[in-house]
């Protein structure tokens, strides 16, 4: 390829350093397709003739079946998928090959080929989210009253539904779509035709190859086109978030699956034994989408920093943009879809959760309100009378709607029999009513209101 520019040939190192190819021929569907958009355009505007473009593009189709059937062969000397699939073409078709990088250079095709990856990555997200935030609200609808510990520092706070904890993590998920919603939106502009960074002077049609590749237009600066990776840091910082957010779900589930805990049995499918004691059940599918999130904060990370320092228009750092996102992607497809499943298959143990709920004093805040509503005591007096209470039901090992009237007047007078309408676990989280709060109306209604938008997104689409 350089025997024009330089006498010698690139050394050993140089070739190792500089071949992309194990990595970048995951792009060859995309680099055929753009080609193929690429020579009809140049076709249509008799830039190449008809025949010529004819004839490059039978032997792109053969290339791609080729591909298909036997996958990318890896010639180092030929450095990536663009040149791969150029030799090949001039093997095919000799020297007519040639004229199919008229008007375009590897910096803008590359550009596109990454963009074209990057979309169908985002489309995936957004699809196996959809598939998750269904299965979390199907098990919040069936769990909208089973009632459970809410926890702050992991000590026990209040009552809550297990179906209000559910629909949390759909809120989470659901700004997780709206992110790569986002990024798809921000990314859907061509960048084929900005050749090496300036644009080119042969009369092409961008809008055609746009449209051709399923692009809303082509981009506005050749500069910026070709050495723009934004869509790839927008999908590497919606994947980060989003497997922030399945971490923090993977965590729960393995502390609820625990034997001290015991809310919860994950499916056979997605959990291990161990090698030498017969009786583990180990969660290695949640420990695994716990443990991917790292990896992927780490690519985004990477290629942030790989671009952080970047004059105009490409460098050959760029070339080390695309293994950090394709490790992250494929980390994120298998994680969402080890989630989902684990949601839709995870047997709950409602009683031990309400035995848990009864257990940590969950409804001492409901004897603080209690006091404030029904006695007139401020807030901060109250606190200090249930805090007397509290201790009083720990040295007596019962819970505080166990505790005596006689006892409870003893702190405060101010205390009558109409307390414990308010102490029982069922009470507190009845009387959390308020929109977005855990009683188990609202949690219905949010998971309404949560099925009925995911069919409008369904129903969209189609």
């Amino acid at each position: 390829m350089w025997g024009g520019r330089f006498a010698d040939g690139p050394s050993a190192v140089m070739r190792e350093i500089n071949a992309s190819i194990p990595f970048d021929k995951a792009l060859w569907r995309e680099d055929i397709r753009a080609s193929r958009a690429h020579v009809a355009m140049l076709g249509a505007q008799g830039i190449v003739s008809s025949e010529d473009a004819a004839t490059i593009r039978d032997g792109l189709d053969q290339i791609a079946s080729e591909y298909e059937r036997d996958g990318v062969p890896e010639e180092w000397d030929l450095e990536d998928i663009h040149m791969t699939v150029e030799a090949r073409l001039t093997e095919l078709i000799g020297p007519v090959a040639g004229r199919l990088h008229t008007a375009r250079s590897r910096n803008d095709q590359v550009a596109t080929d990454f963009r074209m990856w990057v979309r169908a990555a985002n489309d995936r997200a957004i699809a196996a989210i959809r598939a998750l935030r269904s299965a979390l609200v199907e098990r919040a609808g069936e769990h909208a009253d089973t009632i459970m510990p809410g926890f702050t520092h992991l000590q026990t706070a209040q009552p809550v539904t297990l179906g209000h904890h559910l629909m949390a993590y759909h809120e989470m998920f659901a700004r997780d779509e709206a992110r790569f919603a986002a990024a798809q939106e921000r990314l859907d502009e061509c960048p084929l035709g900005s050749a090496a960074l300036a644009g080119t002077g042969y009369p092409i049609d961008r809008e055609a190859t746009a449209q051709a590749l399923g692009f809303a237009r082509p981009t506005r600066n050749s500069l910026d086109a070709v050495s723009d990776r934004d869509f790839a840091l927008d999908y590497l910082t919606a994947a980060s978030q989003c497997a922030i957010h399945l971490s923090r779900l993977a965590e729960e589930l393995i502390i609820w699956a625990s034997q001290p805990f015991g809310f919860a049995s994950l499916p056979d499918s997605l959990s291990t034994g161990s090698s030498i004691m017969p009786q583990k059940r180990n969660p290695d599918a949640a420990e695994l989408v716990r443990g991917h999130a790292g990896r992927i904060i780490g690519s985004m990370t990477a290629l942030s920093v790989t671009m952080k320092g970047l004059p105009l228009a490409y460098s050959k750092d760029m070339q080390d943009d695309k293994p950090p996102l394709f490790e992250a992607a494929g980390l994120l497809d298998l994680s969402l879809a080890a989630m989902a499943g684990m949601i839709a298959e995870t047997t709950f143990n409602a009683e031990r959760m309400r035995a848990a709920a009864q257990a940590g004093h969950a409804t001492a805040t409901d004897l603080a309100d209690w006091l404030v509503r029904e006695a007139d005591v401020p807030f901060r007096e109250a606190h200090h009378i249930v805090g007397e209470a509290v201790k009083l039901a720990d040295s007596k090992a019962c819970s505080l709607d166990d505790l005596p009237l006689e006892d409870l007047q003893a702190i405060d007078k101010r205390i009558d029999a109409r307390v414990f309408d308010a102490l029982s676990i069922d009470a507190s989280v009845a009387s959390r009513a308020s929109y977005g709060g855990t009683a188990p109306d609202q949690v219905k209604q949010r998971v309404a209101e949560a099925k009925a938008m995911l069919r409008d997104l369904e129903s969209t689409e189609e």
